[in-house]
Protein backbone atom coordinates (compact mmCIF):
# COMPACT_ATOMS: atom_id res chain seq x y z
CA UNK A 1 0.00 0.00 0.00
CA UNK A 2 2.07 3.44 -1.09
CA UNK A 3 2.42 5.62 1.91
CA UNK A 4 1.24 8.49 2.00
CA UNK A 5 3.20 11.63 2.66
CA UNK A 6 1.60 14.65 4.19
CA UNK A 7 3.64 18.21 3.65
CA UNK A 8 3.12 20.87 5.51
CA UNK A 9 4.61 24.04 4.30
CA UNK A 10 6.00 26.39 6.33
CA UNK A 11 5.73 30.53 6.18
CA UNK A 12 8.09 33.09 7.66
CA UNK A 13 6.57 35.56 10.29
CA UNK A 14 7.84 39.23 8.51
CA UNK A 15 8.47 41.97 9.80
CA UNK A 16 8.16 45.38 8.37
CA UNK A 17 10.50 48.38 10.09
CA UNK A 18 8.59 51.56 9.48
CA UNK A 19 9.89 55.14 10.44
CA UNK A 20 9.57 55.54 14.07
CA UNK A 21 7.36 52.44 14.79
CA UNK A 22 7.55 48.29 14.40
CA UNK A 23 4.49 46.84 13.25
CA UNK A 24 3.87 43.25 11.83
CA UNK A 25 1.72 41.66 9.08
CA UNK A 26 -1.28 39.16 10.58
CA UNK A 27 0.25 36.07 9.76
CA UNK A 28 -0.47 34.25 6.56
CA UNK A 29 -3.57 31.39 6.44
CA UNK A 30 -2.06 27.74 6.98
CA UNK A 31 -4.22 25.55 4.59
CA UNK A 32 -5.75 22.84 5.91
CA UNK A 33 -3.64 19.02 5.54
CA UNK A 34 -4.66 17.44 2.33
CA UNK A 35 -7.26 14.49 3.03
CA UNK A 36 -6.16 10.92 2.91
CA UNK A 37 -7.78 9.51 -0.36
CA UNK A 38 -10.73 7.74 0.55
CA UNK A 39 -10.06 3.77 0.45
CA UNK A 40 -12.82 1.11 0.50
CA UNK A 41 -12.68 -2.40 1.96
CA UNK A 42 -13.60 -5.46 0.21
CA UNK A 43 -13.93 -8.30 2.14
CA UNK A 44 -14.65 -11.87 1.86
CA UNK A 45 -17.25 -13.31 4.55
CA UNK A 46 -17.56 -16.94 5.13
CA UNK A 47 -21.20 -18.63 5.67
CA UNK A 48 -21.89 -19.79 9.09
CA UNK A 49 -20.30 -22.96 7.92
CA UNK A 50 -16.82 -21.52 7.38
CA UNK A 51 -17.24 -21.48 3.51
CA UNK A 52 -17.28 -19.18 0.74
CA UNK A 53 -17.09 -18.88 -2.72
CA UNK A 54 -14.69 -16.52 -4.68
CA UNK A 55 -15.03 -12.89 -5.61
CA UNK A 56 -13.10 -10.97 -8.33
CA UNK A 57 -12.62 -7.42 -7.26
CA UNK A 58 -12.07 -5.42 -10.61
CA UNK A 59 -11.36 -1.47 -11.03
CA UNK A 60 -9.20 0.79 -13.21
CA UNK A 61 -8.36 -1.85 -15.69
CA UNK A 62 -6.80 -4.64 -12.24
CA UNK A 63 -8.03 -7.02 -10.73
CA UNK A 64 -7.76 -9.14 -7.45
CA UNK A 65 -9.60 -12.79 -6.12
CA UNK A 66 -10.78 -13.40 -2.98
CA UNK A 67 -11.37 -16.77 -2.20
CA UNK A 68 -10.38 -17.31 1.46
CA UNK A 69 -12.49 -16.79 4.39
CA UNK A 70 -12.06 -13.06 5.79
CA UNK A 71 -9.91 -12.15 2.54
CA UNK A 72 -9.54 -8.71 1.82
CA UNK A 73 -8.78 -5.93 -0.45
CA UNK A 74 -8.67 -2.45 -0.49
CA UNK A 75 -9.21 -0.01 -3.28
CA UNK A 76 -9.00 3.66 -3.41
CA UNK A 77 -10.92 5.52 -5.21
CA UNK A 78 -9.82 5.98 -9.03
CA UNK A 79 -6.92 3.15 -8.07
CA UNK A 80 -6.34 -0.31 -8.54
CA UNK A 81 -7.29 -3.52 -5.75
CA UNK A 82 -4.60 -3.83 -3.17
CA UNK A 83 -2.61 -7.10 -2.64
CA UNK A 84 -5.18 -9.09 -0.81
CA UNK A 85 -4.41 -9.98 2.93
CA UNK A 86 -5.98 -11.77 6.08
CA UNK A 87 -8.10 -9.96 8.20
CA UNK A 88 -8.75 -11.10 11.89
CA UNK A 89 -11.68 -11.33 12.73
CA UNK A 90 -12.26 -8.50 15.30
CA UNK A 91 -11.42 -6.22 12.63
CA UNK A 92 -14.02 -8.02 9.96
CA UNK A 93 -16.60 -7.42 12.77
CA UNK A 94 -15.71 -3.67 13.13
CA UNK A 95 -16.68 -3.21 9.46
CA UNK A 96 -19.37 -5.68 8.32
CA UNK A 97 -20.53 -7.40 12.14
CA UNK A 98 -23.85 -6.50 11.26
CA UNK A 99 -23.80 -8.48 7.67
CA UNK A 100 -22.30 -11.43 9.50
CA UNK A 101 -24.87 -11.52 12.01
CA UNK A 102 -27.62 -11.10 8.91
CA UNK A 103 -26.12 -14.68 7.23
CA UNK A 104 -28.51 -17.37 6.72
CA UNK A 105 -27.89 -20.60 8.27
CA UNK A 106 -25.97 -22.76 6.08
CA UNK A 107 -29.07 -25.43 4.71
CA UNK A 108 -29.45 -28.95 7.39
CA UNK A 109 -29.49 -32.40 5.14
CA UNK A 110 -30.90 -35.71 6.12
CA UNK A 111 -30.62 -38.86 4.59
CA UNK A 112 -33.22 -41.48 5.23
CA UNK A 113 -32.95 -45.26 4.24
CA UNK A 114 -35.37 -47.86 3.20
CA UNK A 115 -35.98 -51.42 3.27
CA UNK A 116 -35.77 -52.86 -0.68
CA UNK A 117 -38.26 -52.37 -2.79
CA UNK A 118 -40.98 -50.78 -0.61
CA UNK A 119 -41.21 -47.10 1.03
CA UNK A 120 -41.03 -48.23 4.52
CA UNK A 121 -37.91 -46.64 6.70
CA UNK A 122 -35.27 -48.43 8.29
CA UNK A 123 -35.96 -48.94 12.60
CA UNK A 124 -32.63 -45.80 12.57
CA UNK A 125 -34.01 -43.17 9.82
CA UNK A 126 -37.18 -43.19 11.97
CA UNK A 127 -34.90 -41.27 14.56
CA UNK A 128 -33.59 -39.18 11.76
CA UNK A 129 -37.08 -38.27 10.75
CA UNK A 130 -38.02 -37.01 14.25
CA UNK A 131 -34.81 -34.60 14.16
CA UNK A 132 -35.88 -33.34 10.39
CA UNK A 133 -39.16 -32.38 11.64
CA UNK A 134 -37.45 -30.62 14.93
CA UNK A 135 -34.81 -28.73 12.62
CA UNK A 136 -37.23 -27.79 10.21
CA UNK A 137 -39.40 -26.03 12.62
CA UNK A 138 -36.44 -24.41 14.74
CA UNK A 139 -34.80 -22.83 11.75
CA UNK A 140 -39.01 -21.44 10.76
CA UNK A 141 -37.41 -22.97 7.11
CA UNK A 142 -39.37 -21.67 4.08
CA UNK A 143 -38.02 -24.20 1.94
CA UNK A 144 -37.69 -28.32 1.99
CA UNK A 145 -36.52 -30.36 -0.95
CA UNK A 146 -37.55 -34.20 -0.90
CA UNK A 147 -35.80 -36.26 -3.16
CA UNK A 148 -36.40 -39.70 -3.53
CA UNK A 149 -33.31 -42.12 -4.85
CA UNK A 150 -33.77 -45.98 -5.04
CA UNK A 151 -30.51 -48.94 -5.84
CA UNK A 152 -30.23 -50.26 -9.14
CA UNK A 153 -31.92 -52.93 -9.07
CA UNK A 154 -34.81 -53.26 -11.42
CA UNK A 155 -35.90 -51.33 -14.68
CA UNK A 156 -35.71 -47.00 -14.80
CA UNK A 157 -39.73 -47.12 -14.83
CA UNK A 158 -39.82 -49.01 -11.77
CA UNK A 159 -37.08 -47.30 -9.67
CA UNK A 160 -38.08 -43.94 -10.85
CA UNK A 161 -41.92 -44.72 -9.26
CA UNK A 162 -40.80 -46.30 -6.29
CA UNK A 163 -38.31 -43.40 -5.43
CA UNK A 164 -41.35 -40.73 -6.01
CA UNK A 165 -43.50 -43.33 -3.81
CA UNK A 166 -40.14 -43.02 -0.70
CA UNK A 167 -40.30 -38.81 -1.25
CA UNK A 168 -44.25 -38.71 -0.96
CA UNK A 169 -44.11 -40.91 1.99
CA UNK A 170 -42.00 -38.40 4.09
CA UNK A 171 -43.28 -35.42 2.96
CA UNK A 172 -46.72 -36.91 4.26
CA UNK A 173 -45.13 -37.39 7.39
CA UNK A 174 -43.32 -34.57 7.67
CA UNK A 175 -46.80 -32.42 6.63
CA UNK A 176 -48.65 -34.86 9.71
CA UNK A 177 -45.97 -33.42 11.82
CA UNK A 178 -46.65 -30.33 11.27
CA UNK A 179 -44.33 -28.83 8.49
CA UNK A 180 -46.79 -26.82 6.15
CA UNK A 181 -46.94 -28.75 2.77
CA UNK A 182 -46.48 -25.42 1.11
CA UNK A 183 -42.52 -25.43 2.08
CA UNK A 184 -42.25 -29.16 0.27
CA UNK A 185 -40.38 -29.83 -2.88
CA UNK A 186 -41.00 -33.07 -3.74
CA UNK A 187 -38.62 -34.69 -6.63
CA UNK A 188 -37.55 -38.34 -7.67
CA UNK A 189 -34.23 -39.55 -9.07
CA UNK A 190 -34.58 -42.78 -9.54
CA UNK A 191 -31.31 -44.76 -9.72
CA UNK A 192 -29.49 -41.79 -11.83
CA UNK A 193 -27.63 -40.43 -8.79
CA UNK A 194 -26.96 -43.11 -6.70
CA UNK A 195 -25.00 -42.23 -2.95
CA UNK A 196 -22.74 -45.28 -3.87
CA UNK A 197 -21.91 -46.22 -7.05
CA UNK A 198 -22.50 -49.37 -8.19
CA UNK A 199 -22.86 -51.59 -11.20
CA UNK A 200 -26.26 -51.90 -12.75
CA UNK A 201 -28.37 -54.48 -11.02
CA UNK A 202 -27.05 -54.06 -7.23
CA UNK A 203 -28.96 -53.56 -3.87
CA UNK A 204 -26.97 -51.05 -2.49
CA UNK A 205 -28.58 -50.33 1.03
CA UNK A 206 -27.11 -46.59 0.82
CA UNK A 207 -28.79 -45.80 -2.49
CA UNK A 208 -32.33 -46.82 -1.55
CA UNK A 209 -32.75 -43.08 0.09
CA UNK A 210 -34.45 -39.81 0.38
CA UNK A 211 -32.81 -36.78 0.81
CA UNK A 212 -33.89 -33.76 2.77
CA UNK A 213 -32.48 -30.60 2.56
CA UNK A 214 -33.89 -27.90 4.79
CA UNK A 215 -32.83 -24.06 3.90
Amino acid sequence: MPRATLRIPAFGLFLTLLAGACASRPPLPVPPPKAAVPRDTVVLLPDKAGTTGVVIVSASGAEQRLSRPMEATRVASGGTPGVPFLMDEPAVRALAGGAMDALPEPPARFLLYFSKGTADLTPESEAVLRDATGAIKARDAVDVSVVGHSDTLGDKAYNDRLSMKRAQAIAARLAAGGVPASILEITSHGKENPLVPTADQVAEPKNRRVEVTVR
